[in-house]
Protein backbone atom coordinates (compact mmCIF):
# COMPACT_ATOMS: atom_id res chain seq x y z
CA UNK A 1 0.00 0.00 0.00
CA UNK A 2 1.44 3.50 -0.91
CA UNK A 3 0.25 6.57 1.14
CA UNK A 4 -0.20 10.10 -0.86
CA UNK A 5 -0.74 13.26 0.37
CA UNK A 6 -0.89 16.68 -1.28
CA UNK A 7 -1.27 19.93 0.87
CA UNK A 8 -1.29 23.29 -0.44
CA UNK A 9 0.41 26.34 2.01
CA UNK A 10 0.18 30.08 1.67
CA UNK A 11 2.15 32.52 3.35
CA UNK A 12 2.37 35.96 3.64
CA UNK A 13 6.26 36.34 2.49
CA UNK A 14 8.25 36.67 -0.76
CA UNK A 15 8.32 33.44 -2.77
CA UNK A 16 12.09 33.58 -2.33
CA UNK A 17 11.85 33.07 0.86
CA UNK A 18 9.86 30.02 0.75
CA UNK A 19 12.36 28.49 -1.75
CA UNK A 20 15.37 29.40 0.36
CA UNK A 21 13.74 27.46 3.46
CA UNK A 22 12.40 24.64 1.29
CA UNK A 23 15.32 23.84 -0.89
CA UNK A 24 17.51 23.24 2.07
CA UNK A 25 17.60 19.76 2.72
CA UNK A 26 18.52 20.32 6.16
CA UNK A 27 15.58 22.22 6.90
CA UNK A 28 13.55 20.05 5.92
CA UNK A 29 14.89 17.16 7.86
CA UNK A 30 14.55 19.85 10.92
CA UNK A 31 11.18 19.65 10.70
CA UNK A 32 9.87 15.86 10.20
CA UNK A 33 9.84 14.92 14.36
CA UNK A 34 10.26 11.07 12.92
CA UNK A 35 14.27 12.16 11.69
CA UNK A 36 16.30 11.67 14.80
CA UNK A 37 19.28 13.17 12.79
CA UNK A 38 20.76 13.95 9.80
CA UNK A 39 24.03 14.27 8.15
CA UNK A 40 24.26 16.34 4.72
CA UNK A 41 27.20 15.55 2.13
CA UNK A 42 28.46 19.37 1.73
CA UNK A 43 29.55 18.19 -1.92
CA UNK A 44 26.23 16.90 -3.18
CA UNK A 45 23.67 17.82 -0.93
CA UNK A 46 22.88 14.79 -0.33
CA UNK A 47 20.92 14.08 2.84
CA UNK A 48 20.79 10.59 5.42
CA UNK A 49 17.94 10.81 7.82
CA UNK A 50 17.94 8.32 11.09
CA UNK A 51 14.32 7.99 11.26
CA UNK A 52 12.78 6.36 14.39
CA UNK A 53 9.44 4.84 13.74
CA UNK A 54 7.71 3.43 16.75
CA UNK A 55 5.98 0.35 14.73
CA UNK A 56 6.78 -2.99 15.23
CA UNK A 57 9.77 -4.80 13.26
CA UNK A 58 11.55 -1.46 13.17
CA UNK A 59 13.62 -1.59 16.55
CA UNK A 60 16.42 1.00 15.95
CA UNK A 61 16.83 4.04 13.38
CA UNK A 62 16.25 3.87 9.95
CA UNK A 63 18.88 4.72 8.11
CA UNK A 64 17.16 6.80 4.76
CA UNK A 65 19.14 7.99 2.03
CA UNK A 66 17.97 11.19 0.31
CA UNK A 67 19.06 12.82 -2.55
CA UNK A 68 17.35 16.16 -4.83
CA UNK A 69 16.14 14.19 -8.07
CA UNK A 70 15.29 17.20 -9.79
CA UNK A 71 15.70 21.04 -9.27
CA UNK A 72 14.00 23.81 -10.68
CA UNK A 73 15.50 27.28 -8.72
CA UNK A 74 13.64 28.82 -7.25
CA UNK A 75 10.25 27.25 -7.86
CA UNK A 76 10.65 23.69 -8.16
CA UNK A 77 12.44 20.61 -5.65
CA UNK A 78 11.70 17.30 -6.02
CA UNK A 79 13.38 14.83 -3.78
CA UNK A 80 13.52 10.91 -2.95
CA UNK A 81 14.91 9.12 0.21
CA UNK A 82 15.75 5.40 0.34
CA UNK A 83 15.71 2.70 3.12
CA UNK A 84 15.40 -0.96 3.86
CA UNK A 85 12.36 -0.02 5.70
CA UNK A 86 10.48 2.95 3.05
CA UNK A 87 10.90 4.44 0.33
CA UNK A 88 9.62 8.97 0.35
CA UNK A 89 9.21 10.88 -2.54
CA UNK A 90 8.78 14.70 -1.62
CA UNK A 91 7.99 17.24 -4.55
CA UNK A 92 7.68 21.29 -3.40
CA UNK A 93 6.69 23.92 -5.84
CA UNK A 94 6.58 27.24 -5.27
CA UNK A 95 4.35 29.57 -6.55
CA UNK A 96 4.64 33.83 -6.39
CA UNK A 97 0.75 34.71 -5.83
CA UNK A 98 -0.48 38.59 -4.71
CA UNK A 99 1.14 39.55 -1.53
CA UNK A 100 3.28 35.99 -0.98
CA UNK A 101 3.70 32.64 -2.19
CA UNK A 102 1.85 29.37 -2.12
CA UNK A 103 3.86 25.93 -1.43
CA UNK A 104 2.24 22.90 -3.08
CA UNK A 105 3.76 19.72 -1.44
CA UNK A 106 3.00 16.35 -2.66
CA UNK A 107 4.82 12.98 -0.60
CA UNK A 108 4.23 9.44 -1.52
CA UNK A 109 5.62 6.94 1.36
CA UNK A 110 5.67 2.93 0.34
CA UNK A 111 6.19 0.96 3.29
CA UNK A 112 8.93 -1.67 2.67
CA UNK A 113 7.80 -3.31 6.43
CA UNK A 114 4.92 -3.94 8.21
CA UNK A 115 3.18 -0.98 9.61
CA UNK A 116 5.05 1.76 7.83
CA UNK A 117 2.32 2.59 5.26
CA UNK A 118 -0.15 2.92 8.42
CA UNK A 119 2.40 4.43 10.31
CA UNK A 120 2.36 7.57 7.40
CA UNK A 121 -1.43 7.44 7.32
CA UNK A 122 -1.75 8.47 10.52
CA UNK A 123 1.03 10.58 10.92
CA UNK A 124 1.62 12.30 7.94
CA UNK A 125 -0.95 15.18 8.50
CA UNK A 126 1.18 15.77 11.41
CA UNK A 127 4.40 16.04 10.13
CA UNK A 128 3.15 18.12 7.06
CA UNK A 129 1.84 20.73 10.55
CA UNK A 130 5.75 20.47 11.62
CA UNK A 131 6.74 21.97 8.15
CA UNK A 132 4.31 24.44 7.65
CA UNK A 133 4.91 25.55 11.22
CA UNK A 134 8.53 25.75 10.95
CA UNK A 135 8.60 27.06 7.41
CA UNK A 136 6.04 29.82 8.35
CA UNK A 137 8.01 31.16 11.46
CA UNK A 138 11.20 31.30 9.45
CA UNK A 139 9.51 33.25 6.50
CA UNK A 140 6.91 35.07 8.07
CA UNK A 141 8.84 36.61 10.93
CA UNK A 142 11.31 38.04 7.67
CA UNK A 143 8.76 39.45 6.09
Amino acid sequence: MTVRVRRVFEFDAPAEAVWDFISDPSKRADSISVVERYEIDEESGDATWHVRLPIPFVKSTARVETSDIARDPPRHVKFVGKSSVLRVTGEHTVEAIEGGARLVNEFVVDGRVPGVERFFERNLDAELENLERALRQAVESDA
